[in-house]
């Protein structure tokens, strides 16, 4: 991040200290345009993505939807919450070309995007996992009646660790957005976001790699031995591929922003602004992310139906076990 004065980080008591980012250098609006437009399209996404869920199946039969479908809202979820708090939080600072006030304002828009971001680090890293499991395994990590496990970890872990650095202080405005203060807060950000982000980046990314290479031995084995899948093989390995896909789109949305935080807590004067630019962007089109997914998910399920002589009504709801807890 460039830096818009000379004084040291010594000289500020606290992010509203910090010059707004790209204010004086005329990088002001080529931020945060870029970023509300991808929010703007993201949220609209993240939306569009709930709606059809909800078209196509019942409410009252959601917890007995597919995992894959399930988690696809449960994201769509974090991402409209994290657009909404994250787009007002621009909007404020494009209008005013000033730090988000009253500072409890621009607290709870950090805390609104340290709870959702690391809700998705969370759940992508569980589905992650339940599809290395699934594969080489032959089961699946059990999210609990009405996904109760799950929803603990993935939104209760983080709005406790959340609550705790807003008690302590560590939101504000960071120079170009509110997360955790630029000055108060550069240790919590590197241990809340830095840290878990780039462990559970290259953690899935090893994990996706393994899987989609047990999937690809284990398939091309079985056409040299049986010639043809067994139906159950064929489900679980759809629902990997499946989830794989989860664990794709998060190593595209979040990269950007592991390199930075990595790059920021290193040396914060050296980070260049192609890469501050390159995390405004990324990290804001997940919902369009999700809603890709979406599409794939529908269509692999249909396929595979389609492929066992049972091609599904728009409002059929799959209820057969195999289904329900494969995929």
């Amino acid at each position: 991040m460039e830096n818009n004065t000379t004084f040291t980080e010594h000289a500020f008591s606290d992010g509203y200290d910090l010059p707004v980012y790209g204010l004086n250098q005329g990088h002001f609006y080529s931020l945060h345009i870029p970023a509300l437009v991808c929010i703007f399209l993201s949220f609209a996404a993240a939306v569009l993505t709930i709606i059809l869920s909800f078209r196509r199946k019942c409410f009252r039969t959601f917890f007995s939807w597919s995992k894959s479908e399930r988690l696809v809202v449960y994201l769509a979820v974090c991402d409209a919450a994290f657009n909404v708090a994250h787009s007002l939080d621009h909007l404020h600072i494009v209008i005013t070309k000033d730090h988000v006030h009253p500072k409890e304002l621009c607290q709870f828009y950090g805390f609104m995007l340290a709870e959702f971001i690391s809700a998705q680090n969370l759940m992508v890293n569980v589905i992650a996992v339940n599809a290395f499991v699934m594969v080489f395994v032959g089961r699946q990590v059990d999210f609990g009646v009405r996904d109760y496990r799950l929803l603990l970890w993935a939104f209760g872990a983080p709005f406790v660790c959340a609550v705790i650095a807003g008690v302590a202080g560590q939101y504000g405005p960071n120079g170009s957005f509110c997360y955790f203060d630029g000055v108060k807060g550069t240790i919590a950000n590197f241990l809340f976001t830095t840290v878990p982000l780039t462990i559970i980046l290259i953690l899935n990314s090893i994990l996706y790699g393994v899987t989609l290479r047990e999937i690809y031995l284990k398939e091309k084995d079985l056409k040299k031995t049986l010639g043809k899948q067994t139906s159950i093989t064929k489900m679980k390995h759809t629902a990997a591929r499946a989830m794989s896909v989860f664990v794709l789109v998060f190593l595209i949305q979040w990269w950007a922003m592991a390199v930075y935080g990595l790059w920021s807590f290193i040396d914060p004067q050296a980070v260049p602004a192609t890469i501050y630019h390159l995390v405004t962007t990324f990290s804001n089109v997940g919902g369009i992310l999700n809603f890709i997914v979406y599409i794939y998910i529908r269509r692999r399920l249909h396929s595979f139906q389609t492929s066992q002589g049972n091609p599904p009504s728009r409002h059929e709801h799959l209820s057969g076990p195999a289904i329900k807890d494969i995929h």
